[in-house]
Order: structure tokens, then C-alpha cells, then sequence
């Protein structure tokens, strides 16, 4: 009750004061001081309002911008791009480029365009961000089936390459081997501050031909591009695409090929050539979270999704092993089955078929070093991060044909002093143990925090069953 009171008390002192001469003349004054601050704040977003609303009815494509000496000029790089395509191409040409510049492309250069600003066809949308953000090879591939040009937006800033990230997580929602085991696909972007390109971006379609003769050492294949517009200030370049499949074209463009809703109807959408037909049975339709009425959900791709973007380092992390496992996937099948090896002596090694290590006499002393100069050295690499990638995902064949290309890399260790002998302990594999041991992998020394492969069965499991 003495709070309340103490409350009763303050408050009539507020009425006695605001009752008085002093009190009355402040609260008008302080009312007409907020009328005013309302008014001009309130005519301050009016202002704002008209003038965004004038800017976003009429878009304008010519911008004014300042040159690095200093000069103000007149960019007219896109009207000077559209306008070229309309006087230097086929009038059945279609124009490969992002959707935001499709009714810019069909208004001005008056050609057809592969996607627009109506994007309500999410799995269009995908296909076309796959194909600009996947390898040269493939992304040409899907290209010349659909366009004859593309066209490129650079510049710095927010051009093409500035947004491919977000192209590269439209196509992985649809074509989940895109960035596998990656919803938002962290694998493909920038890794610094100056804009180098992460290894899957390096090799993907729209870095190729955004960077074309602009970074050292990177030039799109003349078999497949071949560029034929730059625009004065480099803000847009338009590549021809070799190879295009004419009978593709001539099928899209047949009307016996449109489905339409009913007959004699005037909606008839187009459907995708043949050609196309082994990328399109990789897709998965999309689901948003308020499709109620689908039978199907993909709540698990939604909530790694999610959870990736909860925690975008960890996703990363996971991204950066993911694409050094490809990558590795990758190298294993280039190589040649081979198994015997000639030594600078004349004498041979045979990795053999089944693990296990043969070496000449005079050999040991040389492999002893090289083995104690791997096992000794604590350090992350990307081989580490491969094997434990490899080992965490139960890749047995993949290890084993590392191990027989490469016998030392199962003496590798990370810089807490772990090694493919504890992450596989770890796992509990014991297939993946008896591999390792073939390779005389020890399973009794001790990392930083001083446990044995052995110590991490935690009493699980006993050492019997992995050697017996």
C-alpha cells in the first residue's frame, strides 16, 4: 500500500503543477512544438513518397556517374546494348539474360527473352539460374537448347556476378545435386573482401563470361562463346553461343508443341525441347511453406535451409568440406587404374588391389622419413578436411582408392592431432578401422588432448572387434 500511496502522491503534484500558471503555458508550448515536428516530418515522407513514387513509374537506364579522374559522365550502356541487339540480330533471336532485365530486352531491343520480371514460374527461374551458375561445360549445354544470345550486366556493383550467389540458391532449390548437401548453397561466392571467387564459382558459366579477358587467365571458350558486344563503359557484354541446336528452336517455336488449358484457347504455354529432357528429370518442383493444397511436402530441404541460414559459418564450414569432397570425387575418377609404379632405381612398387605396402630394402628408410614427416606435422589442410569428409560420410571405396593412388595421406593428422584412424574410431566403422590398418595406420598414439583412437569408444566397444 505505501507504494501506491507514494504513486497517489506524485501524481497529484503532476496535476497541481500542470493546474498552474507555469504549468498551463508548458504544456501549450509543448503541444504546438510536437504539431510542428508531426507536420514537418509528416511532409518530409510526403515528399519522399512522390519522389519515389516518380522514380520507380519511370525507371530510367541512362545514369549519370564519375569516371576515376574525376569526370561526371553520361553512362548510356544498356539503351546502347538493347539497341544493338535489335539492329544486329535475327528477329527470331532469343536473348539469354536474368529476369531483371527481360522487359527491358523485349521493349527496347524488341527480341524475345528467356525469362522476365514475371516470375511466377519458380522452376524456370531455377533452370535459368543453374544454368549460369554451374560449370562452362554444362551451362552451355542447357544454353543452347534455349537462347542463341546472352546477354551480361558487370560493372561492379550490383551487377550479375554481385547477385550470382542468390541465382546459385534459386537453382539449388529446384536442382538439389546443384550444391549438394548445401541448401543455400555457401559453395558458390566471394571467400574475401576482394571478391575471389570460391572454386565452384571460378568455374561456372557466368564468372567465365562476366570475367572474359578481364582477370588474368580467365577466357570463355571460343568453341562455345563467342562475344561480340561490349558496351563503352564494360556495364553490359552480349556473348553469341556456338553450337546452338537448331532443332530444338524449331520445336519450341512449332505450335503443335504448346499445351493449351483447352482447345482454341489463347493460353498455350511452350514446353521444353527434348534436348533438355535428362538436366529437367534432375528437378524437384518446388514447394513454398504455404502450399497447403500439395500432397508432397519438402520439409527436410526447408528446415536445412533455415538451419543453414541460422547458422551461415557453420554452413560454410560445411560447404567448403562438401566442395573439397567433389572435388576429390572428382580427381578419383580422372585417374588411371594403375597400381604399380617404377622407382628412380629401376625396382617397382605394387600398391596392390587390396591395401598394403611392398617395398624394396633399399626404399624403407626413405618411406620411414617421408611417413614420420606426414604424421608429424599437426596441421588443417584441405586434405584433412577432405578425409574427415570422406570418413564422416562412410565413403569406403573413395578412401580406398586414396589410399592406394596416395598410401602416406593415411598418415595425415589436423592440428588437434587427430588423424583418419581416430575419426574413424570415432564414427565406430569398423570396416573403415580395418582398411586404415592394412596401411599399418597406428591406432595407439595420442592427440593434444592426450586420447588414443582407441579411448574415444568410450567403453562402447571393445578393441577386439576391430581387429578380429
Amino acid at each position: 500500500s505505501s507504494s501506491f500511496d507514494g504513486l497517489t502522491a506524485i501524481k497529484e503534484m503532476v496535476d497541481k503543477a500542470a493546474k498552474s500558471q507555469e504549468g498551463v503555458i508548458f504544456c501549450r508550448t509543448l503541444a504546438v512544438m510536437l504539431l510542428i515536428l508531426m507536420y514537418m516530418l509528416g511532409s518530409s515522407f510526403k515528399n519522399y513518397s512522390w519522389r519515389l513514387a516518380k522514380d520507380l513509374s519511370h525507371p530510367s537506364i541512362i545514369v549519370m556517374a564519375r569516371t576515376r579522374d574525376g569526370r561526371v559522365v553520361k553512362v548510356d550502356d544498356y539503351r546502347e546494348a538493347y539497341w544493338w541487339i535489335r539492329d544486329n540480330t535475327p528477329e527470331d533471336a532469343r536473348i539469354m539474360a536474368w529476369w531483371d532485365y527481360g522487359y527491358q530486352i523485349t521493349a527496347i531491343a524488341n527480341r524475345t527473352t528467356i525469362a522476365d520480371g514475371n516470375t511466377w514460374n519458380h522452376e524456370h527461374i531455377a533452370l535459368l539460374g543453374k544454368a549460369l551458375t554451374t560449370d562452362v561445360e554444362e551451362g552451355h549445354e542447357i544454353a543452347k537448347h534455349l537462347a542463341d544470345y546472352v546477354l551480361l550486366w558487370g560493372g561492379g556493383g550490383g551487377d550479375d556476378l554481385a547477385k550470382s550467389p542468390h541465382l546459385a540458391r534459386i537453382a539449388n532449390s529446384v536442382y538439389r545435386d546443384h550444391c549438394p548437401r548445401d541448401p543455400t548453397c555457401r559453395a558458390f561466392g566471394f571467400i574475401d573482401r576482394r571478391g575471389s571467387p570460391s572454386p565452384m564459382m571460378e568455374r561456372s558459366f557466368l564468372y567465365n563470361l562476366h570475367s572474359h579477358m578481364i582477370k588474368p587467365g580467365v577466357a570463355a571458350d571460343p568453341d562455345l562463346f563467342e562475344e561480340v558486344f561490349r558496351s563503352k563503359y564494360g556495364r553490359v557484354r552480349i556473348f553469341k553461343i556456338v553450337g546452338v541446336v537448331e532443332e530444338s528452336k524449331r520445336w519450341v517455336a512449332d505450335p503443335a508443341n504448346r499445351q493449351c488449358d483447352v482447345p482454341g484457347s489463347w493460353f498455350c504455354p511452350g514446353q521444353y525441347p527434348p534436348g533438355l529432357s535428362k538436366i529437367l528429370a534432375r528437378k524437384k518442383d518446388f514447394a513454398q511453406l504455404e502450399d497447403f493444397n500439395r500432397g508432397d511436402s519438402d520439409e527436410q530441404y526447408q528446415k536445412e535451409y533455415f538451419e543453414a541460414l541460422q547458422n551461415p559459418e557453420k554452413a560454410r564450414e560445411h560447404a567448403i568440406r562438401n566442395e573439397a569432397y567433389q572435388r576429390q570425387q572428382q580427381k578419383l575418377e580422372q585417374r588411371k587404374v594403375k597400381r604399380v609404379t617404377v622407382n628412380s632405381d629401376g625396382s617397382t612398387t605394387d600398391h596392390g588391389e587390396t591395401g598394403g605396402i611392398n617395398l624394396n630394402k633399399a626404399k624403407v628408410a626413405e618411406w620411414k622419413a617421408k611417413r614420420d614427416a606426414v604424421y608429424n606435422n599437426w596441421e588443417n589442410t584441405e586434405d584433412t578436411t577432405l578425409m574427415w569428409t570422406m570418413i564422416d560420410q562412410n565413403e569406403i571405396s573413395a578412401v580406398k582408392s586414396w589410399l592406394e593412388d596416395e598410401p602416406l595421406i593415411g598418415y595425415i593428422r589436423s592440428k588437434d592431432g587427430r588423424g583418419p584412424m581416430w575419426w574413424a574410431f570415432e564414427k565406430r566403422n569398423q570396416e573403415m578401422v580395418k582398411l586404415l590398418m592394412k596401411y599399418d595406420i597406428p591406432y595407439n598414439d595420442k592427440d593434444a588432448n592426450g586420447l588414443t583412437p582407441v579411448d574415444l569408444l568410450q567403453g562402447k566397444q571393445s578393441l577386439n572387434d576391430y581387429l578380429y
